[in-house]
């Protein structure tokens, strides 16, 4: 099939996209600029932006499926750059696949949609969107998730996919920064160090996508549903931080802030941020990191494995040694 992936020279797309060349099928990207990488793959790049909707139309030529991939991924920013890509460009995209005639959807969500202030203990999909988002990052997504949802009809299938804290090889976010502030002595445990959190190797994460597109059908009642997916348990979280610091060749982690201090400091430096208007920063600490990093949120994938039969084939251990310089 001609299969459109948004955002296949990022982290995540670039792996699904080499699933679906593997398994024969055709791939085009469409992003705001041309990768290397692709095209060193056969994958031709569709030039525009989510936010213009003759592009979207143009890249959707001879289309039949789309990967929505991209987004922005942030944890501070202005609010309307969050709405604006992730929101308002998933609703153009959704609408323009809908009149291009285009058959399956599958959306790459976050389970950060219904993360509010409370630990999540083996939910499932029954989980509300919560009434209050920390993240504006987790609330566009929500919006999206939503429209992309409700929008599914007997000729336009939908699902979303919702893999949590995806690591890997040419990961350029999670674990390079987790290092750099190891080295710069920035990281603290925050809570008591007993938080259970799902992640996902970024190949199981691809090969969830891909077997959602494969037994998304009308006789599946899988159009217009959501899906938790991780790894086949989920980790210590300060416990798997400490892993990839050592296999990094930085020491552990050792001082430790309580989950309500480093709240409270995220709310004073969000105060802070806000009232200067300063967007275009990493911030030391968020209320929604500081909760993120303390409470434990995990996940049942029993709807996942019941749907699409969906299991991770690299355990965790093995997904480790992936990731460990000269293993």
């Amino acid at each position: 099939m001609n299969i459109l992936v948004t955002g296949a020279g990022g982290f995540l797309g670039l792996y699904i996209a080499e699933q679906l060349i593997a398994k024969g099928h055709k791939v085009f990207n469409f992003s705001r600029r041309d990768y290397r990488e692709l095209a060193e793959l056969g994958i031709e790049t569709r030039i525009g932006d989510l936010n213009d909707p003759k592009s979207i139309e143009n890249a959707l030529n001879d289309i039949e499926v789309v990967f929505h991939v991209a987004g922005k991924v942030a944890m501070w920013g202005k609010w309307e750059d969050f709405y604006q890509t992730n929101t308002v460009g998933t609703k153009n995209l959704v609408d323009a696949c809908k009149r291009s005639g285009i058959s399956k959807f599958i959306y790459t969500s976050t389970p950060s949609v219904v993360f509010g202030i409370d630990d999540i203990i083996e939910g499932n999909e029954e989980i509300p969107y919560p009434k209050e988002s920390l993240s504006m990052y987790a609330k566009s997504k929500m919006l999206a998730e939503k429209y992309v949802l409700e929008n599914h009809t007997q000729n336009f299938l939908t699902c979303a996919l919702r893999p949590h804290l995806i690591f890997g090889p040419r990961d350029k976010n999670i674990i390079p920064r987790l290092i750099e502030a190891r080295r710069k002595g920035k990281l603290k445990v925050i809570g008591d160090g007993d938080n259970l959190v799902d992640v996902i190797y970024v190949e199981n994460a691809a090969k969830a996508h891909i077997q959602a597109f494969e037994k998304l059908s009308l006789d599946s009642n899988m159009s217009g549903e959501a899906y938790f997916i991780a790894q086949e348990k989920p980790v210590n979280l300060w416990d798997f931080i400490n892993t990839v610091l050592e296999r990094n060749g930085e020491r552990k982690i050792e001082k430790s802030i309580s989950v309500k201090k480093a709240y409270l400091i995220g709310t004073i430096i969000e105060f802070i941020l806000r009232t200067l208007r300063v967007w275009n920063v990493h911030p030391p600490m968020s209320r929604f990191v500081a909760l993120q990093l303390g409470k434990s949120h995990y996940f049942s994938h029993k709807k996942a494995e019941k749907d699409f039969a969906y299991h991770p084939d690299i355990s965790t251990e093995e997904a480790l040694d992936r990731i460990t310089p000269n293993s």
